[in-house]
């Protein structure tokens, strides 16, 4: 209702100053808006353009006090933000999404034994606390599986593909050497066709939209390319866009969501994780959508109308992963990256390391496959051996 609308001029919290947050905190500068943001990293990009930074632990009773005092409503960029946190936070300010949501979604095991639930679906797991339970799992589930740290891990981070005997043994010693009450979680390894990621945008009201399906293509555990429009049938788009749908409405979640699925072999739909804000194969919303996830973000945080999720044009998103950046920073690099029609780079400003999201860039065109060219193109030299 309008009444409950932030105005421009408001300030806004957000947990997590990484480039989400930059992102973000962009897209409310645009706008009008003030933006409080909360990392201990005070390298983190966002405080560059924070209009408030604070920079200690997020359990910091005294700055958790005062960044309560100075935003008038809340949202996050990661989503390992402490849950009680978020709910401490929800019971001064609006915290979109909230804590409930968080400590589902942050948690792989509790995610899939929620949305199993609900009878959404997703591919056969187990709880593994101890090298018997592991047995136990593998068993039942049988090889290849995925074992995976219940909590945190990201970029193929704190996952191990279990294909024989040798993989079985690492991830037992890890069980062996654990502290007391860490949980893994074991997957049924999923021969999947594609990858796909649907952005669901949703309000208190219970408002939605939708945006395009992506297809997303990984190296090493670490998104590589992202693709839109996925390259699939229209009858499959729309299936992923209502199960992606359905999955944020069971969440009675409030804000953007990233839904990541499979398409399995035999052309069913498993959802794979969900993540409760923004997401890196949701780039190509800056460039190439009406209203960018970020300013969604934005908007479902100070309760405005949802924007509109028009595709303007095919793109495919390229990630710079670690030392690749420089193949755009230096004089040539950056001199061929911007006479190339069509690419747009975006660089975070972290400090280079193996394996970090250092950039993207977009590169559209009139066609899907101009578009995929260049991108490819690009790889092929980003990852030239030096």
């Amino acid at each position: 209702m309008i009444e409950n609308i932030l105005e421009p001029g408001s300030t806004l919290g957000v947990l997590g100053g990484g480039q989400l947050g930059a992102m973000f905190a962009g897209a409310a500068h645009r706008m009008g808006y003030r933006v409080a943001v909360w990392d201990a990293d005070p390298e983190a990009p966002a405080h560059r353009i924070a209009t408030h930074s604070f920079t200690a632990p997020f359990t910091d009773l005294g700055v958790r006090d005062q960044f309560a005092g100075i935003a008038d409503a809340v949202t996050l960029e990661w989503e390992n933000v402490p849950a009680e946190l978020c709910e401490w936070l929800e019971g001064h300010r609006p915290m979109r999404p909230s804590g409930a949501v968080l400590r589902i979604l942050q948690d792989r095991l509790e995610q899939k034994q929620y949305l199993s639930s609900r009878q959404l679906p997703v591919a056969a797991f187990a709880l593994v606390e101890s090298v018997p339970q592991l047995i136990s799992a593998i068993d039942r589930l049988g090889l290849p599986a995925v074992c995976k740290t219940a909590k945190s891990g990201y970029d193929g981070k704190g996952q191990w593909l279990l294909r024989d005997t040798t993989d079985i043994r690492e991830v037992e010693q890890l069980l062996e050497n654990a502290k007391p009450g860490h949980r893994w979680i074991l997957e049924q390894f999923i021969e999947y066709v594609r990858e796909l990621s649907v952005l669901v945008v949703r309000n208190e009201s219970g408002v939605y939209c939708v945006y395009p399906v992506v297809e997303n293509r990984h190296e090493l555990g670490i998104l590589r390319e992202s693709r839109v429009p996925a390259s699939i049938s229209l009858d499959v788009a729309e299936k992923s866009a209502n199960l992606s749908i359905q999955a944020v409405a069971a969440l009675q979640g409030v804000g953007v969501f990233c839904v990541e699925l499979f398409q399995a072999q035999d052309g069913s739909l498993l959802i794979n994780e969900i993540a409760p804000r923004p997401h890196n194969s949701g780039h190509y919303t800056l460039d190439v959508c009406t209203v960018s996830q970020f300013e969604q973000q934005v908007r479902v945080t100070c309760g405005l109308p949802l924007g509109e999720t028009r595709l303007l044009c095919p793109a495919v998103m390229v990630n710079l992963i670690g030392e690749e950046v420089r193949s755009v920073t230096s004089r040539d690099g950056a001199y061929a990256l911007h006479s190339t029609s069509g690419a747009a780079v975006h660089l975070y400003g972290k400090r280079i390391r193996p394996g970090r999201k250092m950039g993207h860039v977009t590169f559209t065109a009139p066609e899907a496959l101009a578009a995929e060219e260049l991108a490819h193109r690009f790889i092929k030299r980003i990852q030239r051996p030096a």
